[in-house]
């Protein structure tokens, strides 16, 4: 056995099935959205498409693809990233689809705008960032602010990318509103300082806009596609940032975004094993997806840094991680903390890793030179 294998206990917890709705998943384990910048044009091809696939046939029980922009001008911060707009990429699209159901796969994209965020270093998206209030951080300007026109047309693209989504062969989509992205700077004070129905003091003032997308989504799918919506309290801008300071906060925040269609909250943590209020109910306490699952009633899906003992930010600097126990995962899985739990880095590296754990077969830690391919 490798030095740094380690060989999972009993895992049986994280293989039972699952409906959401009409999509019916054979175990808990999602492939977290991972961007690659592998899609020449916005364009996915052939090679994508394998790359989902073998993580179907690896065990994943849905994949989340990579984020995919919408419609917008400068929606994304690298040349790569793929587009869900335009017959060519939503063909490209289609052809991944078909490999992952060819598998017996299930599989979503991830719907993204990247706002005013940084990416490729010299790369230039060729129009200005856009963003609520010309802000990429508090006190940092970048780009332009968005008008009322702006926002409604942002509503439209997300709409119309969740519909082409479907019209593809999508079982479910998953809209990004987290890490400091574009929907995440809606609710984000620091970035967010407008006076119209889109900022505003509170928290659930500034969530109004994507309870707007959600409302706008959920009218283009109709009532039986999946919608799972992804939120952070930190932000790539800053790890410590919150949002929600108590669960009255929290609850206020995400009811009206489950009133107005969300089935799933993909609730991210660099550490999914972390309490999100330790003061209320200690260090063995509930984690975000927990908390949001107990105050909303949706299913939820956790995610950070799962089976392995680095968090992800450092594999975008070159670090590897060593295999990490997975007993805290099984151990919330069983009391049903949450729902879902979403594996990223570690699937680059082993796209076999959930069958392994299932198997109780050594599974060993995360190579940084897998971000470099695309296999």
């Amino acid at each position: 056995m490798p030095e740094d294998a380690l060989i999972a206990p009993n895992a049986d917890t994280l293989f039972r099935p699952l409906e959401i709705g009409p999509l019916s998943l054979p175990n808990r384990i999602v492939m977290a959205p991972m961007t690659r910048n592998m899609a020449p044009e916005g364009i996915p091809g052939p090679a994508n498409a394998e790359y989902y696939r073998k993580r179907t046939e690896g065990g994943v029980g849905l994949i989340l693809t990579e984020g995919t922009v919408i419609d917008r001008p400068g929606s994304r911060n690298m040349p790569n990233i793929p587009f869900i707009h335009g017959e060519a990429a939503l063909a490209g699209w289609r052809g991944v689809v078909e490999e992952v159901h060819k598998a017996g796969g299930k599989i979503g994209p991830q719907i993204w705008h990247t706002g005013s965020t940084r990416g490729s270093v010299g790369w230039d998206p060729g129009v200005e960032v856009e963003s609520p209030s010309g802000l990429v951080a508090p006190d940092d300007p970048r780009g332009k602010a968005m008008t009322e026109e702006d926002v409604a047309d942002l509503v439209a693209a997300f709409a119309s990318a969740a519909a082409d989504s479907r019209r593809v062969g999508f079982d479910m989509a998953e809209l990004h509103g987290a890490h400091g992205y574009l929907i995440d700077q809606f609710l984000w004070n620091g970035t967010n300082r407008r006076d119209d129905d889109w900022g505003g003091p509170s928290l659930p003032d500034r969530a109004r806009v994507v309870a707007e997308i959600v409302r706008a989504v959920r009218a283009a799918v109709g009532p039986d596609f999946p919608i799972f919506l992804r939120l952070s309290q930190w932000k790539q801008q800053n790890y410590d940032a919150r949002l929600a300071e108590t669960p009255a906060e929290m609850e206020a925040w995400l009811t009206p975004l489950a009133e107005a269609g969300v089935d799933v909250f993909h609730c991210s943590q660099r550490r999914f094993w972390e309490p999100e209020f330790p003061g209320i109910d200690g260090e063995d306490g509930l984690n975000f997806a927990g908390w949001a699952k107990k105050l909303t009633g949706r299913m939820t899906c956790s995610v950070g840094s799962v089976g392995l003992d680095g968090e992800f930010f450092r594999a975008f600097r070159g670090h590897g991680a060593a295999a990490a126990g997975i007993e805290k995962l099984l151990a919330r899985m069983e009391r049903d903390e949450f729902d879902l739990i979403a594996v990223g880095r570690i699937l680059l590296t082993d796209p076999a890793w959930p069958e392994k754990i299932r198997k109780g077969e050594p599974v060993g830690g995360y190579d940084p030179a897998s971000l470099a391919a695309l296999t």
